[in-house]
This record gives structure tokens, sequence and C-alpha cells, in this order.
């Protein structure tokens, strides 16, 4: 390449950077113009960003770009003046003149017929719309640099500015500083940085900052250091107080020489603790300035995600013949660049959906007493840790008959299950993969890809979304996710005595379970929280870690949520919540099953940090295989252990009454709903006696008794029957049957049945 064409690619470089600032300002200030033509600010600001890349476009030798700023700018100029009021036409043609600026520089010669064509059809309707008369062809017709497409509404920057990502280490974009939106100078030189660079700078600054901690035990040695001696300086003073009359000279030489060093001692130990401590606080400091300084340099405004989209929904409501609006605020949230690249499919789909299934046409908003545009409000902003989003359209809502509908003709539910779904029941088909309300594929929408990617992206981000609608007045969706992909904020927990980390936008919530309120239902054990049984796993089984210590009276569980679907996961201890640096695995391990990276506590101990995700999955696994370790509260080791008792019967309040009289006399108790489910129970694990009501659903008291009976491992386990049938053929049956014991209902009383258990199996403790 010669001077000259490098001198060209230079020049043609900046034009592509300030093509790329001004074209965004003239896209904003557009779609406010369009709401208010009158806006002098805004029409200012157009105007002078296309004189501008006039300019910028004549220095490179653009003719065809030349051409249409200045038919753009004489446009503007005549809005100035009064002599034209912008129309959406006019809108419509200057955003199209904006797309073609943006990409004038992009080409081949191959497409600049191509492109020399659409440029000459702008400038004709420009002109015409400015009720002038159209130049020659000829003069339009100049030949292009490269083609632009006449529409890019998604045409957003690959690179958020300041991070684009060459081969090389950190240097200078260019020599020359690129100019603002407004015209003026950048106050900021501009670097370019790869990505890896500054993921490697914030790991090292992470380890600093862990570091840094470990000074702190230090201290506290030297704290109690300096305690003992004082100690052992005062001893030595009522030593020599108490027998010095008595000592000879030399010996009294000795103890004030021994006297006078542990003093210096001390001295000497106190000067190096205030040296030690300033330098503690200092390097804890500048490491903690470090590690937010390295995370900054990834933190981007959230208006870095939107570029594009105000426009794309404003032409994608004209397609359909909607007047729509996006509305945002929040746009200065600082949220991380990978988490900003990866919203960005998701926010642009549920932007379009909004369009398309939420907000109304114009007659029929008219109808319903709403102004004839619609309004989509997004708000961004931080809560503990997260990037909240608040997306909001003041559409139609949700047709939830026509979901019903949908939902029984996919075969999803039967007529008698999708008659009592609640509506949030019903909204949760919308996540569902496949899964459409429209009957035809249309360029928008109809594709079965909807609302499924969005949820399965935002969990990809470690986040959650859920949706609500209120009929005729809109739809609203909350999404939270990490502000930084490089920070989680977790609870750490201890599981088979190793540290673990569980991204809090994962947990339902935290909970301490008295092992007395585990339940066996179905085999499986299960716990009742906000009106509904909850199935209980042990995390040391699902991480295949080993037994760690003993849990001391209530058991500490993680709620996790997946859906409709909620699990208990059992942990040791919960060491509390932290902000932890992701560190990623080896690449050389693969997948490893539940784990997603590492990280370092404050004192420097390794944590997993868990993939809740793929943990949901293993949670369903292990439950489908029924091969479930029992969770229980206190000593494992050690302490006699304490009976165990079945109770057996289909009423609720009979259950209850019995688990809790033999909780009170220090049994423990499990219980099921019907024979079926007790003999389950019974191959599950270990039990010392059973009680069984006889009348129960799909299996009655005296089946299970003799299932027992016939089990080679179980038939010599005591049973009893408490019934309420109290005839004598009823009692025979029952004992012949094979129960040890048979107490009636009608003659039941506390002391009877703690009575029966305890002339069956004895005492809680053996």
């Amino acid at each position: 390449m010669t001077p000259d064409q490098m001198k060209d690619a230079s020049l043609l470089e900046l034009f592509r950077l300030e093509a790329e600032a001004q074209t965004q300002a003239l896209g904003q200030g557009l779609l406010a113009l369009e709401r208010d033509p009158r806006l002098s600010q805004e029409l200012e600001a157009c105007m002078r960003a296309a004189h501008s890349l006039k300019g910028a476009a004549r220095i490179v030798g653009l003719d065809s770009g030349v051409q249409v700023a200045h038919v753009m700018e004489e446009c503007l100029v005549a809005a100035q003046e009064g002599r034209l009021l912008l129309s959406p036409e006019h809108v419509d043609a200057l955003l199209a003149g904006t797309d073609i600026l943006l990409h004038i520089a992009d080409a081949d010669s191959a497409r600049a017929e191509q492109a020399s064509l659409a440029v000459a059809a702008l400038v004709e309707r420009l002109q015409s719309l400015l009720g002038e008369s159209p130049a020659p062809a000829s003069a339009a017709a100049v030949p292009l640099t490269a083609p632009p497409p006449l529409v890019a509404p998604m045409a957003a920057a690959d690179e958020p500015q300041g991070l684009a990502e060459p081969a090389d280490a950190a240097e200078p974009a260019e020599s020359n500083e690129p100019r603002r939106a407004d015209g003026g100078e950048a106050s900021e030189r501009v670097l370019r940085v790869t990505a890896e660079r500054l993921n490697q700078l914030l790991d090292l600054s992470g380890k600093a900052l862990v570091d840094s901690q470990r000074l702190q035990p230090l201290q506290v040695s030297l704290q109690r250091l300096k305690r003992l001696q004082a100690g052992a300086s005062r001893l030595l003073d009522s030593a020599r107080d108490s027998v010095c009359p008595s000592l000879d000279p030399q010996t009294q030489a000795f103890l004030a020489d021994a006297r006078r060093l542990l003093g210096e001692c001390q001295q000497l130990l106190g000067e190096q603790m205030v040296e030690l401590d300033e330098f503690a606080w200092n390097t804890g400091q500048r490491a903690q300035s470090l590690y937010d300084t390295a995370l900054s340099c990834r933190m981007r405004p959230f208006s870095d995600v939107l570029a594009g989209q105000a426009r794309m929904v404003r032409d994608l409501g004209r397609e359909l013949g909607k007047s729509v609006r996006l509305e945002v605020d929040g746009v200065s949230t600082q949220v991380d660049r990978e988490v900003l690249e990866k919203l960005e499919a998701p926010l642009t789909h549920l932007l379009r959906n909004a369009v398309d299934h939420g907000i109304e046409t114009p007659d029929q908003r008219r109808r319903a007493g709403k102004p004839e545009q619609g309004l989509i409000r997004l708000l961004a902003r931080h809560h503990a840790g997260m990037l909240v989003l608040d997306l909001r359209d003041d559409g139609a809502g949700v047709d939830l008959e026509r979901l019903r509908a949908s939902v029984l003709r996919r075969g999803l539910a039967s007529a008698e299950t999708a008659a009592r779904l609640s509506e949030e029941e019903l909204l949760a088909f919308l996540f569902l993969p496949g899964f459409s309300l429209r009957e035809q594929v249309t360029e928008v929408s109809g594709r079965g890809v909807g609302l499924d990617a969005v949820q399965h992206l935002v969990r990809q981000l470690r986040g959650g979304i859920r949706m609500e609608q209120l009929a005729g007045q809109g739809t609203f969706f909350h999404i939270e996710v990490p502000l930084t992909l490089s920070v989680v904020r977790s609870l750490v927990v201890e599981v088979g005595g190793e540290a673990y980390a569980f991204p809090l936008a994962h947990i339902e919530r935290m909970r301490r379970l008295a092992p007395e309120d585990i339940v066996q239902i179905d085999g499986r054990q299960q716990f009742w929280h906000e009106d509904r049984h909850v199935g209980l796993v042990a995390a040391s089984q699902l991480l295949q870690s080993p037994e760690g210590r003993a849990v001391e009276g209530d058991i500490p569980l993680v709620l996790l949520r997946e859906r409709e679907a909620v699990y208990g996961v059992a942990v040791e201890r919960f060491i509390g919540e932290r902000t932890l640096v992701v560190m990623p695995l080896d690449p050389r391990l693969g997948k490893v099953q539940d784990v997603s990276a590492g990280a370092l506590l404050d004192d420097g101990t390794p944590v997993l940090i868990l993939d809740v995700e793929d943990m949901l999955v293993s949670i369903g696994k292990l439950l489908a295989s029924g091969r479930l370790d029992r969770i229980d509260g206190g000593t494992r080791q050690g302490a006699a252990r304490r009976k165990r008792v079945l109770v057996v019967d289909d009423s609720l309040t009979v259950r209850e009454l019995q688990r809790k009289l033999l909780l009170g006399r220090g049994y423990q108790a499990a219980v099921a709903v019907d024979g079926m489910d007790g003999w389950n129970a019974l191959r599950a694990e270990p039990f010392d006696l059973v009680i069984t009501d006889i009348d129960m659903p799909r299996m009655d008291g005296i089946e299970l008794v003799g299932m027992i009976r016939r089990d080679s491992r179980l038939q010599s386990l005591p049973v009893m029957v408490v019934s309420y049938k109290d005839r004598e053929e009823d009692r025979r049956r029952g004992l012949e049957a094979g129960a040890d014991y048979y107490l009636a209902k009608a003659s039941f009383h506390d002391e009877a049945l703690l009575d029966a258990v305890f002339d069956l199996i004895g005492s809680a403790q053996g």
C-alpha cells in the first residue's frame, strides 16, 4: 500500500468513527422531532450533525455522501426557518439518509451502481418533499466507495466505544482524536484494549484484594503477642518486688536488664504494629481502588445496548400500521460490557413482541379511550448488586381465554386442568419452547421462537425474568441480571467441609428447617413451605462430596426455583453473603457438572461457584431415581439413635395429631397419605414401627400389613392398626393379617397410643 493509500485509509476510518457518532445523534434527534417537530434544540443538533457529515464526506471524497448530507441539511434548515413542518414522511426519508451515511464508507465497487441508484432515489425523494425540482439523475449518480443499505434499523456498532479488540496490546486508536456527537473534540483519549486483557487485569486486581486481607490475621497475632508481653512484664515486676530484698546485687542487676530488654521489645513491637496497621490500611485501600478501577474499565452505560432500538420500535410500528414510541429511563446506568452484549438480543425480542402483540392499532386504541400512539417504557436501575430492567407497554395485555384455548388445543393440559389454571400459571405457558399465539407465520412472529428464547438468554446471564399483565392496560416484564459476569454476589455455604457459592439471583430464599417438619410422601422427604409441599435433597449427595460435620438442630436450607417448581437443598452451614471475583475453570476440565467457575474468599479459601441451572437438572434426575439420602437434624455420631415411627393415614388431622404426639415423646415420626405411599416409604428407609389406618385409597391398611409380613426384610417390623372400626371381626381381620396391636379410634386418647408404642418398641432412645 502506498503512503497516499495509507493516508486515505486512515481518513476513511476517521469518517467511519464520526459517522457512527453523528448518525446516532441524528437518529435520536429525528425520533424526538417526529413527536414534536418544533423542538428548536433538536433541529439545531440534527442540522449541525448533517453539516458535519457533509464536510467529512467532502474531505474523504465521498461525493454521494456529500449530496445526501446536503439535501438532509436543506430539509432541516427549512424546518428551522418555518418553511417546512416535519411529518412522519419527512422523518422516514431523513432516517433513510442516516442509514446511507452510516454505511457509505463500507463498500466494494460491485455494489456501487446499486448504491448510486439508492442515493439518487433518496435525493429525489427529499427534494420532492421540499417542493424543489429534482436534480438530473446524472448529477446524483456519482459512483460510491461503498453500497449503503436503505434501511438498517439495528445497525449498532459491534464494539462499544473504547473497547474494540485488536490482536495486540493496548495502543492509541489514532493520532487524531475522534469527535463527539456534537462536533466537538473528545475530552478523553480512547484506547483499544482486548477483553482478555481487561479480564486478566480484573483477575489480578481481585487476587491483590484477597492478598491485602491476609494481613489482618497477622495484625491479630501481633496484638496477642503484645498482650502476652505486657503480661510477662507484669509478672516479672511482681517477682522482682516480692524477692528483691533477699537477692544479691548481681541477681537484681540481671532482673533489671531483663525488665529493660522486655520494655524495649514492647516499644519496638508497638512501633512496628503502628507501621503495619498503616501499611495494611493503605494496601487495602489501594487494592480496593485498583479492583474498582479495573472493574469500571469493563462497565459501559446502558445506552450502549439501546443504539437503534428506538428506531426499530418506530419503524416496526409503522410497518404494522401502528404508532409507537419508546421511552427509556436510566440510560447512564453502568453495566458490564459482556452483559450488555448478551442483553441486546432478549431486549430486542421483547420490544418487537410489545409492538407486534401488545400495542393496538390507532383505531383500536381510540375506541378503548387511549391515545393513538402506543407507549413502551424501559427503566434500567441498580438494586442489590443487580441490573433491574422494567419493560412496560400500554397495550391490550394478554387475552387469557385465547391463551387457555391455545393450551388446550396443543394438548398441553386437559380441559378440566386448563379451566382451573390461574393467570400466573397460564402466563407460564408463554415461556415454553415453540409456543406462540400467532396462528400464521409472519416476518415478525409466529415461528414459536418466543419468550422461551428470552428466558434462556437471561438465565445464561445468571438472571431471572417474570411477566405480569393487566387486561386492556398492558404487559409488564421484570428482568434481573448481574451488573457484571466478572463479579457475582453469592451465598457461600459449607458442604462436605468445603465452601460452595450459590449466586443470589437464583435463590428463592434461605431458611432453617426443624427436623420434625420433614415428612415422607411417595418415598421422598418433603416439607411445608408457602402452602405447598417442597422436595428436599442433600447438597452433599448432589455434589457427590464426602459427609461433613453433623448438623446440630435446625437444618440450613437453600430454596431454588425453576418456574413453578421449588426445591430445598440441605447444606451444613451458612457462611454468609460474599461478592466474589469469578475465576473461569481451566478449559481442559471441560464442563464440570453443577459448577460454573471458581473464586477466592477474603481469607484466600477457594470456593466453587455453582451452576444452578445445571444443578436443577441434577435435582430432577435424583428425584426421579428415588435413591435419596435421608436428611435429619441433630448429631449423627456418638448419640443414641432415636426410634422412627411411620404414620399411615389418609386423614390430615389424624396424621398430624399422631405425629405431634410421637414427637412430643421423643420419637422421630414420618407420615404417609395412604397404604401405597406408606409401602414406598418402607422400601426407601428403615423404621422401627408402623401405625396405620384401615380404610384408605389405593391400598388399605390390611393390604399394607399383608405386604409387610410377606417381605423378608420387613416381616419382623412391629405394626399397630388404629381404626374407627371397633367391631370384633375388624379387630380379628387386622390381627390375622399380621398386626401386632389394634387400637380403636373411638376409644382413642393420647396416653393409650403412646403406651401402645412403648409396649411395642420401648422408649424413643435406643
